[in-house]
């Protein structure tokens, strides 16, 4: 057996529930990564070379039993797109340090006088009023006025308001943008390929939202959301039943060009605190419950992060095909959890961040001993992180996979 397939059993093991022959760890080098192989993240942002040489540098200095890939090189893409819900490192005049993550803008975009407009032409509302709301780029779209003109033979009409010079210098940006990302995609392939080489599966085969979280996220913001829990509840509905559609169908064309990969789904407004038990079963999980079977469906895997503590939603949780799911968990009760899932479906994650950052040597490696304890017996868990490993100390790095390596062996 190859180190490759070593590795893709441990996972494929864990995943079914059973105990492989040491537990799997699959902690992403991320931003650490990158600083650790002596790049700003700005400069991972903006060349791709440098991102895939510290994912490489990650992969041959600790060895996990995945390789996450390599995230960098659209710096210049965001430049053109001018997004106005991001932030990034090495942005011009931007207000994030070279050295920071980038960062996600949240704000009310679906104004309260629009609601009718969205209810009733939700697609005319995206084109005229979402999309220039939240990029530069596509701010000539507000001008777009399809009711004005009525379809003839000719379409003289339309032709002249999509050919303005805004829209014109917006258009043939969109197309400079499709030719960047489609070399940076034949870019990423050749790294995956090359990891694949190396002996580290990669995974990942796609990211879908929950509906509530897209709503919550990029239309109406968190506390606009939580209040029209009250206040329009018919337009949160008619909204996320609509979007499963889509998210359901997006589903259905991963899995065509990455069958068996698991397909990522962070779950943002789900915790323990934004809903009551009640709206999480209404809004959330009922949504939640149906990509996830969907997606078991088509041949791939759910790999869902539950963001923020998970303790009063395990019981949904339960509810999956068994031995065909992977929860990913960030700041849960790791018994609760094990209680809960143990049997059902695979465990991921718990391994506090901020040990890595702030702890010391020995209180990591009790740490890892202490979850292995608790999660690992009867099988179904990967070792994970809780959350990103921006600015761990390499010795706590180290001693983690180390730990996990040793200790987690059956």
């Amino acid at each position: 057996m190859t180190v490759l397939e070593e590795r893709q059993k441990r996972i494929s093991d864990a995943i079914a529930l059973k105990e492989p022959d040491r537990i799997p760890i699959t902690v992403a080098g991320g931003n650490y990564a990158a600083v650790n192989a002596g790049y700003t993240l700005a400069e991972v942002m903006y060349d791709f070379d440098k991102s895939a040489d510290a994912a490489t540098k990650f992969l041959t200095t600790y060895e996990p039993d995945a390789a996450s890939g390599a995230g960098g090189g659209r710096g210049s893409i965001m430049e053109l797109i001018r997004p106005k819900t991001a932030a990034w490192p090495g942005q011009p005049g931007g207000r994030v340090p070279d050295n920071v993550s980038q960062q996600f803008i949240e704000f009310v975009v679906l104004q309260e006088e629009d609601m009718d407009f969205f209810m009733e032409d939700y697609t005319s509302w995206l084109i005229t009023k979402g999309f220039p709301a939240i990029t530069e780029l596509l701010e000539p779209l507000a001008d777009w006025d399809f009711a004005r003109y009525e379809m003839n033979s000719y379409s003289a009409g339309f032709m002249k308001m999509i050919s303005t010079p805004a829209s014109r210098e917006m258009i043939r940006t969109i197309w400079k943008i499709e030719d960047m990302s489609a070399e940076l995609n034949k870019k990423a392939a050749k790294l995956n390929a090359k990891f694949t080489e190396m002996g580290f599966p990669t995974t990942m085969g796609g990211q879908v939202n929950v509906p509530f979280d897209s709503y919550s996220n990029f239309y109406r913001g968190t506390l606009d959301t939580m209040m029209d829990l009250f206040d329009h509840p018919e337009v949160i509905k008619k909204f996320i039943d609509r979007n499963l559609e889509y998210v359901l169908e997006n589903i259905s064309q991963a899995a065509r060009v990455n069958p068996g990969k698991w397909m990522f789904m962070a779950l943002h407004k789900g915790m323990d605190t934004f809903l009551s038990d009640e709206q999480y079963a209404d809004y959330y999980w009922k949504y939640l419950q149906k990509m996830i079977n969907h997606i078991i469906d088509e041949g791939m895997i759910p790999f869902a992060f539950c963001e923020g503590k998970y303790n009063t939603r395990l019981k949904y949780l339960t509810d999956v095909p068994k031995g065909k799911a992977v929860f990913y968990f960030e700041a849960s009760d790791p018994v609760l959890v094990k209680e809960y899932l143990s049997g059902n479906s695979c465990i991921q994650g718990l391994f506090p961040s901020t040990m890595l950052q702030y702890g010391k040597k020995q209180d990591v490696i009790d740490e890892a001993k202490r979850l292995i304890d608790i999660l690992a017996p009867g099988g179904g868990y990967i070792f994970n992180v809780g959350a990103g490993t921006d600015n761990a100390k390499p010795e706590n790095m180290e001693a983690l996979f180390d730990t996990v390596k040793t200790y987690g062996k059956a």
